[in-house]
């Protein structure tokens, strides 16, 4: 079963009341598909005059004097010195080495925030809160707090806000130190200049909030009359830009054998040299003598028909079926697009068909399955051929 699936919420934010708000569903069920204008929605993100209701996200915290040395030894991310108003993320994998959990964390200085799937915050929390041992730190589920998203600057006006809280801003896709990448070098990256952010707010004042955002105060403005051009976006804007940046999200692309080398999540999600933790083993082992056995691609889908695809659907090369659809979404520049994971052995120009609509991929995690984190040969191979000569 994907994630997708498992998402159920009962959840429903007070800003589809909005005029021309059409609900989403799947993963983003309880916010706003759109608010009657994608394409302008988008344009709005993306020049920073836009806010996207991202209030179904889940968000839970940790204080205690213990809280950054306890989740450094869970997580995959070095995080010992990490200091109060960096973003970064961490990843909670199993024992084989698959994805469980991927917040994005953000310290103030008194409490460690975790930013996460709407679905996976109650079991986010339940899983810290069985791990605490003896350790001084206290895990809470953060029902009180809601998440707004912005680009290209927009959580600046946000941040002016009395109900504001704090500001996550995306590390993606810049290669961390201490981290590797699967994909294209960070200048090349595609999502490089595609900066998001996602901010706190008191869920109380998430709708009073929204309407100051869209109706900032400047000398002679009427304040009671929104900004021509700031918009409220629904989640079709924000994903189409999450995909254009081919970063993965846990409720889509992850399913239960995910490993991060086939998402290229270990650039912005891992450190290599930090110590132990559950599934490292695995981490390790494939980024210095394996290869990922799925890949990430961007598809770009036919679109001539209007019709694509849902989320989910096989991707098929010829009567073969080679993996699946994860995302989809309309992009108001590049058509028709959307991340699959496809099985590394895929030819990176074959003829692709998804739910009967072509797609052409674009390459994100390397055909050749290596990064140069990779060893110059095998661990001990000098070893063996010395063995060998004697």
């Amino acid at each position: 079963m994907s994630t997708v699936d498992k998402h159920v919420t009962t959840y429903r934010s007070p800003l589809l009341t909005r005029p021309g708000a059409v609900e989403a569903s799947g993963p983003d069920a309880g916010v706003a598909l759109h608010y009657g204008a994608p394409v302008h929605e988008q344009r709005a993100l993306a020049r920073g005059d836009g806010v996207a209701d991202l209030s179904h996200l889940g968000v839970v915290t940790v204080s205690g004097p213990d809280r950054i040395s306890w989740l450094n030894t869970l997580s995959s991310q070095l995080l010992l010195g990490l200091e109060a108003g960096v973003s970064t993320e961490l990843l909670l994998l199993d024992v084989n080495g698959h994805i469980e959990h991927a917040p994005a964390v953000q310290d103030d200085g008194e409490r460690t925030w975790l930013i996460t799937e709407a679905a996976d915050a109650a079991p986010l929390a339940q899983y810290l809160d069985k791990m605490r041992f003896m350790l001084r730190v206290e895990v809470e589920r953060r029902d009180d707090v809601a998440v707004l998203g912005t680009a290209a600057g927009g959580w600046l006006e946000l941040a002016t806000d009395p109900a504001h809280l704090l500001t996550w801003q995306d590390p993606w896709p810049r290669t961390a130190p201490g981290s590797t990448a699967y994909g294209p070098q960070d200048a090349d990256h595609p999502g490089i200049d595609i900066h998001r952010a996602l901010s706190l707010v008191r869920r109380a004042a998430l709708d009073e909030v929204v309407t100051g955002f869209l109706t900032p105060a400047r000398d002679g403005d009427d304040v009671t009359r929104p900004a021509p051009s700031r918009r409220l976006a629904g989640t079709w804007a924000w994903e189409a830009l999450r995909v254009e940046a081919w970063r993965p999200r846990l409720a889509t692309e992850v399913d239960a054998r995910t490993i991060p080398h086939e998402l290229d999540w270990l650039r912005t999600g891992a450190h290599l040299d930090k110590g132990c933790y559950r599934g490292q083993e695995t981490v390790a082992r494939v980024v210095n003598l394996g290869r990922p056995p799925r890949r990430l691609v961007m598809l770009h889908l036919d679109g001539s028909d209007h019709l694509l695809p849902d989320a989910g659907a096989e991707v098929r090369h010829g009567d073969k079926v080679v993996g699946r659809l994860t995302s989809v979404v309309r992009h108001e520049e590049l058509g028709p697009i959307g991340l699959a994971v496809v099985k590394r052995s895929v030819a990176g120009d074959a003829d692709l068909d998804v739910g009967g609509v072509a797609a052409a991929q674009e390459i994100v995690v390397g055909l050749d399955g290596v990064t140069d984190a990779r060893p110059a040969e095998r661990p001990g191979a000098g070893l063996r051929r010395r063995d060998l000569r004697r």
